[in-house]
């Protein structure tokens, strides 16, 4: 097909930003930043190489999620414990944040609710931005790596992926059976992943995370929260997306309590405003 004789200036047109947050409630950083000084250790859970663990983290607790053994991903879902058909929106959060996020920036839920989850406190590897490739880190455009599109590329039925690791960990968490538990798993934020896509084929890509044990990100609890956290069998994600065979580490999770200053203080987001009509 034929370029038309204009496409230079149709190309040339200067992008407009869909979502500007000028208007968007931050959180306050410098109270959150006060209260991670008396945060204390409540709980700790290890989510094994190639495998799922499921964790709790109270309203205005403190999560931390640390590379402890080697260079290692994690596929991260998120739901409102009390309420599990509230979860993380990863295309809304990448919509309001762009394609990475990192300390500041906060993790959305889904409709009608459409209200901040966790707010991001702290991120080791915030210092890493955008590379010259167009990659970054802790990605909200990945959806997971799961067993369907593995059998639709290459065959077989390979159950170790994070789709399949995250199902396996909520049906036990919750009592329920894998195909009870599957549907609750959702798009997630790939903790550490270092992605981007490239410029020629705008295709997603993956590349060796620069995570190195003692890097951690860390979110302060806006709701209630039920996490489930995958350490990818790609490991590192430097050569394959779901293997038996690339090098693996453990993920370890972290909660924590701050001040009861601080606890009692915390208020919940409201729900999203919208009045739920959608007009005539």
């Amino acid at each position: 097909m034929s370029a038309p004789h204009d496409a230079d200036a149709r190309r040339a047109v200067a992008p407009v930003i869909c979502y500007p947050v000028d208007t968007l409630p931050g959180p306050d950083m410098q109270r959150l930043n006060e209260a991670r000084s008396s945060l204390t250790e409540i709980d700790r859970i290890i989510a094994p190489a190639r495998q799922a663990a499921t964790f709790t983290v109270p309203a205005g607790h403190f999560c931390r999620i640390t590379s402890i053994e080697g260079p290692q991903v994690g596929d991260l879902n998120l739901w409102h414990a009390n309420d599990l058909a509230e979860r993380f929106y990863s295309g809304k959060t990448r919509a309001l944040h762009g394609t990475h996020v990192t300390t500041g920036q906060q993790l959305w839920s889904n409709f009608p609710h459409l209200r901040p989850m966790a707010t991001l406190t702290h991120d080791t590897l915030g210092w890493y931005g955008i590379d010259r490739f167009g990659g970054s880190v802790h990605d909200v455009i990945g959806t997971r790596c799961d067993p369907y599109t593995h059998n639709l590329l290459s065959g077989g039925h390979y159950h170790h992926c994070c789709h399949s690791n995250l199902t396996r960990a909520v049906a036990e968490h919750l009592g329920l059976s894998r195909a009870e538990a599957e549907p609750l798993i959702h798009d997630v934020l790939n903790v550490f992943m270092c992605t981007g896509f490239t410029r020629d084929t705008g295709q997603y890509f993956m590349k060796a995370s620069p995570v190195r044990p003692g890097d951690y990100l860390e979110f302060m609890a806006e709701i209630d929260l039920l996490g489930a956290l995958s350490a990818c069998p790609g490991g590192d994600c430097s050569t394959v997306h779901s293997s038996d065979t690339a090098a693996c580490y453990p993920l370890q999770i972290e909660i924590y309590k701050p001040s009861d200053s601080f606890l009692r203080t915390h208020k919940a987001p409201p729900l999203n405003g919208y009045d739920g009509t959608h007009g005539e």
